[in-house]
This record gives C-alpha cells, sequence and structure tokens, in this order.
C-alpha cells in the first residue's frame, strides 16, 4: 500500500509539471518528479504574480540541492546586499570535470597555446536575465530554463547537458528588480486590469529600470563603475562563453525583437564580420522557428545597434562569443492592453523562454562553430595587431594617483595585460615618469579591448545611435596616453593589481598642506569639515619647505593650520590621519607660514571653506541617470550625502537649510512661479546654484542667469574676450549631439578648475545646449577650443555650434551665483577625468565672486 502511495503522490506531481508545460514548454516534455516545478516551489502559476529576487535564489538552491546537474554560486552582492547568484548546467560527468574543461576551454582564447580539439569540448553559454528591473519577464523565464535544463528527461535535454556548460544568471540587477516585482505586486489587480493608466502599468520615479544609484547596468559592461557589473565581468572572465543572451522589454504595442540588429553603420568595426554575417543569422533560424511554433509576431534587423562595447550584448562580441538582445513586448505589470490584443504577463514570460530555449538548442548544435569562431577571432586578434601600426600604448598621470590607479584597475578587469615602466620617458610631447606610467601592448589577445580603451573614432557609416558614439575610456578618466608606433620598447613586469599605497602621516607643529592635483582631495576635505576642522584654501599658487625640498602647491591647495583651531592639536592630527588614509593622500606638514615663493599661509588669499549643504531636486521629469551619478559620486568618491527633493516637496522645503543646490538635465516647467521667485531670492541672498544642460538653459529661461545662447547666426556669436579668473582683481583694479568627446579649454585657476594642471582637457558632451562665453570675461570657466573635436560623431553645423562656444559658466545673481554646465561632467560615473569640475563646484561655488 506504501508503495502504492508513493506512486500515486509522483505521477500527481508530474501532472502537476506537465499541467504548467502545456502552456510554457513543446509537447513532449517529460520532467523528473523529484524536482519541483517552478510553480509547485512558489505556490502560485508563472505569471501569476511577479517572483521576488529572494524567492528566485530560493528556488535555484532547491535545484542545486536536488540534482547532481546543478551547482549554485554567489558571485556577488548589490549595494542592497541581495545576492547575485549563477546556476551552472551540465551533466554529472561534466560537472566532476569541470575546472579541467575551464583550462582547456581557456585554451581557445590563447594563440600560443595549440588549440584543444573542439569536436570533443562542451560549448560553453551564459544565459543572462533582466538588466533592467522593469522587465521582469525575463527573469521568470529563467525560472523555467532552469527547470527544463536540470529536471527534463528528454533526449535532447540530455544532449545540451552533456556538450555544453550553462551558466544561468536570473537577475543581472536584484535591486531594480525587486523595486519593481513590489510596485507590480501591490497595485495588481484581481480580476486583473488591462488599462494602461492603471497604476500598475505606470511606476513612479525613478522606476525599477534602474541599480539602487539610478545608474543603467546594461550600460556599464565596460565602465565597470558598480559592483554587480564587476562581480559579472570578473566570472565572465574565469570562462569567456561562447554565447551571452541579454533579455529585455520594450513598448506594449510592440511585438518580439531577435538578432540581428540594424545592418551596417550601427556595428563595431572592430568585431570581426563573422560575428553579424555568420553567427547572428546562424542562430536567427532556432529562434523564428521556436517563435513559430507558438505563432508569436516578430521582426528583425530594425532597430538597436551593436556598436558600443559595454553592453551585454556586445561585450561578448569583442570577446569571441556572440552576445545576443532579446525584447520583448511588455505588459508593465500582469495584464495591459494593447492596440490589437491584450498583452498577458505570461505570454511575455512565454516568449522569452522560448528563446532561451531555442539558444540552448541551437548553441549545442552549432557548438563547433561557436568554439572555432572563438579560436579564429584571438587568432585574428594577434595578426590585426602585427598589423596595426601602433604597437602600444603608453599612459601616465603624474599628478592625480587615484585616477591613474582606477584607470589601470579598469585595463586588469578587463583582462587586459599592462606592464610597469621604471624609466621616466617623452612620448608624443608628453613625459611619462618612471613609477606613475604604464604600457600596454596591441600585440595580446585582448587587442581589441585594447583599441576600444583608446581609439578615438570619427568616421561612421550611421549618424543614427541607439546610444553613445564614442567610449575611449582613456579620455573618460582624463588620462594622458600615446600611440607609440615603433617596437622599440620594453616590457617589464606585467601588473596583475593595483599598487597600495600606505599612508604614514606625520603631525605638523604649525599647518598641514594637501595639494588639489588628486581627485581624491574631496574626500579628505568633507571628513575634516565634517569633524568640525577649519579647512582654508588657497586662491593662488605658493611654494612650501616640506623635509628639508622646496614643494610647490597649486591653484585651489589646502591648508590645515594647527593654531586657528578649536580642537586640540591632537585631536587635529588624529583627524588629518583619518582624512589621510580614507583618501590614500598624505598631507605635508610645515613648521612656518612663511611660504619659499607665493602667498604666505596667512594671506587673505587663503579662504575659509564650509561643509556644503547640497539640496538636488529629484522625481517625475528629473533625468534619472544624471542624478544618480551625482548621488554615487558623492556617496562613493567623497562620503559626504546629498538631500534628494522630490519636486513635488519643494513648497514644503525652507531653502535657506541649504548653501547649495543642484539641478540635472530635465524638465522644471512645472515649477510654481512663486517657487521660482523663492529660489531666486535664496540665489541672490548667497545661494550657489548648479544646473547641468537642460537645467542650464531653464535657468537662462527663468532670468536666474545672465548667459545667452549661441545660435547658428554668426553675426550674433561675436567674439568676447575671456580671461584667467586669478587675474581678476589686478585687472579690474588697473580698468544633438549624440555623446562624443571634445576638447575643452579650461581656466584652472578659478575655483571650478582648481586642481586641474592642463587648460585642455576632454570632455563628455551629450546635448545640444550651445552657450555664448560670457560677456564678463573672467566668467567663462570652460569653453570650447576653435578645433575641438576628438571623438564621436557630430554633425558639421553642431560642430559649428560647439566651436568656442561655452561648457562653464559661472553667471553672477545678487550675492549668489548660478555655475552653469552644458554638459553632465560625471557620464556613468566614469568620466573622472571631469568629475572633479562638479566637486569642485559644490565645494568651493561660494568662494566664487564674479568681478
Amino acid at each position: 500500500m506504501r508503495n502504492l502511495i508513493i506512486l500515486l503522490f509522483l505521477i500527481a506531481q508530474s501532472n502537476l509539471a506537465l499541467g504548467q508545460s502545456d502552456y510554457f514548454y513543446p509537447s513532449g516534455q517529460n520532467f523528473d518528479p523529484n524536482i519541483p516545478s517552478p510553480e509547485e516551489f512558489l505556490g502560485y502559476p508563472i505569471g501569476e504574480f511577479h517572483t521576488r529576487h529572494d524567492r528566485i535564489v530560493s528556488y535555484f538552491e532547491m535545484l542545486a540541492e536536488k540534482s547532481d546537474k546543478a551547482t549554485l554560486q554567489v558571485i556577488g552582492k548589490t549595494y542592497e546586499q541581495r545576492p547575485q547568484i549563477v546556476l551552472t548546467v551540465t551533466s554529472p560527468e561534466n560537472h566532476g570535470n569541470l575546472e579541467s574543461i575551464r583550462q582547456e576551454h581557456l585554451k581557445i582564447s590563447d594563440p600560443s597555446q595549440t588549440s584543444p580539439d573542439v569536436s570533443a569540448m562542451p560549448v560553453v553559454m551564459t544565459l543572462g536575465f533582466n538588466v533592467h528591473g522593469n522587465e521582469p519577464s525575463s527573469s521568470e523565464a529563467a525560472l523555467l530554463t532552469a527547470y527544463y535544463i536540470v529536471a527534463s528527461n528528454t533526449p535532447e535535454a540530455e544532449e545540451y547537458r552533456k556538450n555544453a556548460v550553462i551558466f544561468i544568471d536570473p537577475v543581472y540587477n536584484p535591486d531594480g528588480r525587486d523595486r519593481h516585482t513590489n510596485w507590480a505586486n501591490m497595485h495588481r489587480g484581481d480580476p486583473k486590469v488591462a488599462d494602461p493608466w492603471d497604476r500598475e502599468h505606470n511606476e513612479v520615479w525613478p522606476s525599477g529600470r534602474v541599480n539602487h544609484y539610478w545608474f543603467d547596468l546594461n550600460r556599464d559592461w565596460l565602465p565597470l563603475v558598480h559592483p554587480e557589473s564587476k562581480a559579472r565581468i570578473d566570472f565572465y572572465h574565469q570562462w569567456l562563453p561562447n554565447m551571452v543572451t541579454d533579455f529585455h522589454e520594450m513598448g506594449t504595442n510592440s511585438t518580439y525583437f531577435f538578432e540581428p540588429t540594424k545592418p551596417f553603420g550601427s556595428e563595431n568595426p572592430l568585431v570581426p564580420r563573422t560575428n553579424y554575417d555568420k553567427l547572428n543569422n546562424l542562430m536567427a533560424k532556432y529562434f523564428s522557428r521556436n517563435l513559430d511554433e507558438i505563432g508569436s509576431l516578430y521582426f528583425t534587423k530594425e532597430v538597436f545597434d551593436n556598436s558600443y562595447p559595454g553592453y551585454g550584448s556586445t561585450y561578448p562580441d569583442i570577446h569571441g562569443g556572440l552576445g545576443l538582445v532579446f525584447e520583448q513586448a511588455s505588459s508593465r505589470g500582469h495584464l495591459q492592453q494593447s492596440r490589437t490584443r491584450q498583452v498577458e504577463f505570461r505570454f511575455t514570460i512565454r516568449n522569452h523562454l522560448r528563446s532561451a530555449l531555442a539558444t540552448i538548442e541551437g548553441t549545442v548544435k552549432e557548438k563547433d562553430v561557436f568554439l572555432k569562431h572563438q579560436r579564429e577571432f584571438f587568432e585574428s586578434a594577434i595578426s590585426d595587431a602585427n598589423a596595426d601600426p601602433v604597437k602600444a600604448y603608453i599612459f601616465g598621470e603624474q599628478y592625480d594617483q587615484t585616477r591613474l590607479n582606477a584607470f589601470l584597475e579598469l585595463a586588469l578587469r578587463h583582462n587586459i595585460k599592462v606592464y610597469s615602466t621604471s624609466q621616466s620617458q617623452q612620448q608624443g610631447g608628453l613625459s611619462y615618469q618612471a613609477g606613475k606610467s604604464y604600457i600596454i601592448p596591441t600585440n595580446q589577445p585582448q587587442y581589441r579591448m585594447v583599441k576600444s580603451m583608446f581609439e578615438k573614432v570619427k568616421s561612421f557609416h550611421d549618424s543614427v545611435f541607439y546610444d553613445a558614439s564614442a567610449w575611449s575610456m582613456a579620455l573618460a578618466y582624463g588620462i594622458d596616453h600615446t600611440e607609440i608606433k615603433t617596437t622599440r620598447f620594453q616590457l617589464e613586469e606585467q601588473i596583475n593589481e593595483v599598487p597600495s599605497n600606505t599612508i604614514d602621516q606625520k603631525q605638523a607643529t604649525y599647518a598641514y598642506l594637501l595639494d588639489s592635483k588628486d581627485l581624491n582631495v574631496h574626500k579628505a576635505l568633507y571628513h575634516l569639515l565634517k569633524n568640525e576642522v577649519y579647512v582654508h584654501v588657497g586662491l593662488k599658487p605658493f611654494a612650501a619647505t616640506v623635509g628639508g625640498q622646496t614643494k610647490s602647491y597649486s591653484y585651489g591647495s589646502l591648508v590645515v593650520s594647527v593654531v586657528d583651531q578649536d580642537l586640540a592639536q591632537e585631536e587635529i592630527h588624529q583627524y588629518v590621519k583619518e582624512a589621510a588614509a580614507l583618501s590614500g593622500l598624505e598631507f605635508d606638514p610645515v613648521g612656518t607660514g612663511m611660504s619659499v615663493s607665493g602667498i604666505d599661509l596667512g594671506s587673505g588669499n587663503f579662504r575659509p571653506i564650509d561643509a556644503p549643504k547640497a539640496m538636488m531636486i529629484v522625481g517625475e521629469g528629473v533625468y534619472l541617470y544624471e542624478a544618480g551619478e551625482i548621488w554615487h559620486l558623492l556617496d562613493t568618491k567623497v562620503g559626504m550625502p546629498i538631500t534628494k527633493v522630490d519636486k513635488i516637496d519643494l513648497p514644503r522645503v525652507n531653502l535657506n537649510d541649504y548653501t547649495t543646490i543642484v539641478m540635472v538635465h530635465g524638465n522644471y516647467n512645472d515649477l510654481s512661479d512663486s517657487w521660482v521667485a523663492d529660489l531666486k531670492r535664496w540665489v541672490g541672498s548667497g545661494g550657489t546654484l548648479i544646473t547641468q544642460k537642460s537645467a542650464t538653459s531653464w535657468a537662462i529661461n527663468k532670468e536666474l542667469s545672465i548667459s545667452e545662447f549661441k545660435t547658428k547666426n554668426k553675426e550674433e556669436n561675436e567674439d568676447v574676450p575671456r580671461l584667467n579668473y586669478a587675474t581678476a582683481q589686478d585687472a579690474r583694479g588697473a580698468q544633438r549631439i549624440g555623446g562624443s568627446i571634445y576638447e575643452l579649454d579650461l581656466d584652472i585657476t578659478h575655483p571650478i578648475g582648481f586642481g586641474y594642471q592642463k587648460e585642455q582637457i576632454p570632455v563628455y558632451r551629450n546635448s545640444t545646449i550651445f552657450l555664448k562665453p560670457s560677456q564678463n570675461e573672467f566668467s567663462t570657466v570652460g569653453q570650447y577650443t576653435s578645433s575641438p573635436w576628438l571623438s564621436g560623431y557630430i554633425s558639421a553645423d553642431n560642430l559649428e555650434l560647439v566651436k568656442n562656444s561655452a561648457s562653464i559658466v559661472v553667471s553672477p545673481n545678487g550675492n549668489g551665483r548660478v555655475i552653469q554646465f552644458t554638459d553632465n561632467p560625471n557620464f556613468r560615473g566614469t568620466w573622472l577625468g571631469t568629475s572633479k569640475l562638479f566637486l569642485n563646484a559644490l565645494f568651493y561655488g561660494a568662494l566664487v565672486r564674479v568681478p
């Protein structure tokens, strides 16, 4: 009797699984009855609710526990401490030999080693899901995909497990997913509401698309700003998969998209044509057949591009694999009416499931093609490098160790080989110091990634881009770099990690000095200010005796006196030690206020700095990426809080509680006239308003600023003389652009330019706001040069408008000022070469007096 009961139970379990499979899976499935389906485990049919991230993790843990075909590992954690998991699925025999399989697979990408027999090797694939948290159908499809590939007993599934190592990353963006999951579930109706205007289908700002800091993680595979991306790339380079998927959602009125993407012009010229011409088309037949079987409409080739190498669907292309993007019309909830039909959540899940299964099928059946392509990719990387006139790149930064280390870490994380230099040298008219410069040879398997990091591109087949048209990381970091076109250079020790920096902060008897050159100067400064240590900033350069040697200090250097404080000398030293440890910067102790040259330490040209109390306006209509970039910058690079106030709450806020207000790109036309009048009074009373892009236009239109727009009428764009801010007192006394990169002439004597040593710096621009230089000769902090174009696409008309236009202008308003940026100095958290401009505006804006 007991055996009969067990048999009936197993049959019942099998019937439940088959009931679920009737809709989602192809016919003829045979699942292991000992492994619960997602519906059995979760307690509801897939598509009835949005599944929380922790429940997805629990289901994957169960699969690994119950099956010898699956193992689970945590590869990282998000900002909000959610685990990033990867389920590895393959045959039990492969599981017992995984490290050997990995090592053999990596030989394919190393042309210096004999290529293994690809016909005897399993193919490696990563099925990645849900990088945009409010595109949730793919993570539900990941549950069903994992169940199929682990529990299916069909001959096809057995073949897939035998001939592939399959990694399933069910949620690329756990924090964003849970934000949207909670929204959709708490507004779910019963019966479901299909009306697109229902609250369920319209998330509040900032939505679940983005991660904790409101960044788009799908753009972060190249910059690697966030822990989610760093963990994913670290895992990626352990295996170098042949296939990587990237599942998305689009508008409800669309159908379904799979690659090929838009041909020619939208493809990365560094990637071999076989990737686009052969592999994409090879896989397309598997996708079309699977979607044809269930009668789903789809399209290909019309949209999306593969040029930017920092997507989940393009990063693999530049590593010998194939990255694929899928886009499903979204229900943005559980049920939504489109122009022609009601789109069910479970319908969107089924389409992605079928594409995931088609990916597994096609990759396994064409495995020899993919493995051979990867080998040929890396062999051609070496041959292309040999044919490239550029044999190496030398890069360095003699003033800002923080930026140099950050760029070095980025290169190493992308598995690029970097070598040290023990001799100082001149290259391309630039000086590279020993110990502060490195060489990256192009002759290495990562040749194409090396080119992506350094190359400036100006020629394009197309003028319409889904995203950025320029992405040189060397320019983004503001790192000096030079092409070496000779083989006569010496490679020394290979660098495997960023050098550590130990600070032994010495005590001062008179004052501590800190030069302004390093990016981390604001981190040190804020730590002192929040602990009520008085700090002064120098408006002019000087030189002092430090350790018996003369040392020069540039504009914006900091002075912490020992005697002119409310704190005891030992307390000051302790806070300086803490600031040094936090920032990695050593303060110079001095025993006298007499400078060797320039201003003395008691000069009136040293101005006291108050800790900024900053507020940033957020909410509907505000560009959440730019707001998130500032939030992230201050949290991670400064350790300073910023108050984020929703536009609807502004009438209740006392502006006098803040020293600085930040307005990023966005629509502010809904702000009331009375509040704008309050803002004008606040600025006029001494407040500092910092604006970016369209907020700059808004400030001009609302007469908060006296700046003027530059137009196409050349007669209206008369040249205005421009003088260095540092000379102002003496002088007065005597009388669509798609993302691309440009050269800016910066006034490094101005508080906004403090810490910069070069007047010409690269900046990222993706706005069509053009300002005339200020009528005040000292107020144009940054102006584009007459030949500004460095990299990326721009039309001829817009290039003319960029030339000699203003990028950073300080406009006086009573006792206050409006600091206007036409660009975003914090773009994607990776433009460390310009983020100091924003930090200077935040910390030193109140010092600016427009002559």
